[in-house]
């Protein structure tokens, strides 16, 4: 008898595997992986065999026996699976372009996951997530899925809403970020940290953070009142804070709260950028062409530090201590996207929340936050209407369904503007969007 953990990872040839691989290499001792099978489309075919082949040397160099399989049959690849991760990118790069440079275009924030760019990304996403929960029923029933797609939260509910699979978990590194950001700011290592988090996802707050066990919150809030030491990422630009505005608040918000907060602020910036260069896909798209020139080096067998650029640090700190300690019962506490459950008060039972949780062998048990303070609560509840209204429409690609979700997004101005910017991004993805071949006006 075989033993050991099967890993289905699809959208293998992105540029963040290598990531994953170092993850698993790291755990191993505890997280016996006897394969990790990465698959990708014919499109990504050249990606796949260039990471996949840098992952092979990873784990040769260090000796660990995993075996590496490359593969474009994702049915192949499910068979017997015991984690499934998924962290691919329908259209890949240039869609996200076209995400991000059309609102622009109208003078509306364009970014992947927040407005008009987070709801495009969700249409193309989540027909193609519950194909695969469908292939996973089949092939691979008692597997758990972990979603690192992008818009995660909106692809989580909609697999607990639309699919069979109820063993699934969406990831984010945003607040492994915040841990880690808080750790390198108050000088002390990340293992004493911890946030109380509670949202949804690129919408979630720290209700507490506390260094071994005592709360250190206003001290942070204060520090980060200072743009040198905001808490932020690679793809958003820090621009520090109010302190009078902070300190009343009275929370800890995570880097994506500027495009709500600072909406003027970023979109000036943005179409700065955008004139002058491009947008963040066109970075990105350069970023990752030099990743993948280093990951053909026959000498390559690590992890480049150049990849912390591309925007996915601590990604397999996330994602592999999830895995090792859903495996091992480990009983920790992770902030992931899981159902609500209670957990977060105002918020719909049966949705996705991004919640700090004790992670069990059973999956995510979400710690009961109660109700969020008022001055963050109806934000959270208005993008939760959004993420409600926007899985529907990429369900049953309704037209109506989907101009309501844009229009209701606090990031659109009007139904004017909502209107125009859907209509133009409709077209300019209608190869990725068929549900919509119907009813697109």
């Amino acid at each position: 008898m075989t033993t050991g953990l099967k890993i289905v990872t699809i959208g293998g040839g992105s540029s963040y595997t290598p990531e994953l691989i170092e993850g698993f290499i790291k755990y191993h001792s505890d997280l016996p992986v006897r394969e990790i099978w990465l698959v990708d489309v014919e499109a990504g075919k050249e990606k796949l065999e260039i990471v996949g082949n840098l992952a092979k040397r990873m784990v040769k160099e260090v000796g660990v026996p995993i075996e590496i399989h490359l593969t474009l049959d994702r049915k192949e690849a499910l068979k017997n699976a015991d984690f499934v991760t998924t962290q691919f990118r329908v259209g890949m790069l240039a869609a996200r372009g076209k995400d991000e440079s059309i609102p622009l275009k109208h003078g509306v924030l364009g970014q992947e996951t927040n407005g008009p760019g987070g709801l495009l990304k969700a249409l193309r996403t989540i027909p193609v997530i519950l194909d695969i929960c469908r292939e996973m029923e089949e092939l691979c029933p008692n597997a758990w899925l972990i979603n690192f797609t992008n818009p995660a939260g909106m692809v989580t509910e909609a697999v607990l809403r639309y699919s069979n699979i109820k063993k699934v978990v969406g990831l984010c590194n945003v607040p492994i970020g915040m841990e880690m950001g808080v750790a390198k700011l108050l000088n002390v290592d990340h293992s004493r940290v911890r946030i109380d988090f509670a949202g949804l996802n690129h919408m979630v707050y720290g209700l507490d953070v506390y260094v071994d066990g005592v709360s250190v919150k206003d001290e942070v809030i204060s520090l980060i009142t200072d743009p040198e030491k905001s808490i932020t990422m690679q793809n958003i630009h820090a621009m520090g804070w109010e302190p009078e505005f902070l300190q009343a608040l009275n929370v800890f918000p995570c880097p994506y709260h500027n495009y709500y907060y600072k909406s003027g602020d970023m979109l000036e910036k943005e179409l700065k950028n955008f004139k002058e260069g491009g947008t963040r896909a066109e970075v990105v798209k350069k970023l990752e062409d030099e990743l993948f020139e280093l990951y053909k080096d026959p000498t390559l067998a690590i992890k480049p530090p150049q990849l912390e650029k591309r925007g996915g640090a601590y990604y397999s700190d996330a994602a592999v201590r999830l895995i090792h300690s859903m495996y091992t019962d480990k009983r920790d506490i992770q902030p992931v996207n899981t159902i609500n459950r209670g957990a977060i008060a105002g918020l719909p039972y049966e949705s996705a929340v991004e919640v700090s949780c004790v992670i069990t062998k059973d999956g995510p048990k979400p710690i009961t936050m109660g109700e969020l303070p008022v001055a963050i609560r109806g934000l959270v509840q208005s993008i939760k209407s959004f993420e409600q209204v926007a899985i529907e429409a990429a369900v049953t690609g309704d037209y109506g369904t989907a101009l309501l979700a844009m229009t209701i997004n606090p990031l659109v101005p009007s139904d004017r503007v909502a209107k125009v910017i859907l209509d133009e991004m409709l077209e300019a993805h209608q190869a990725y969007l068929p549900q919509f071949s119907y009813s697109m006006v």
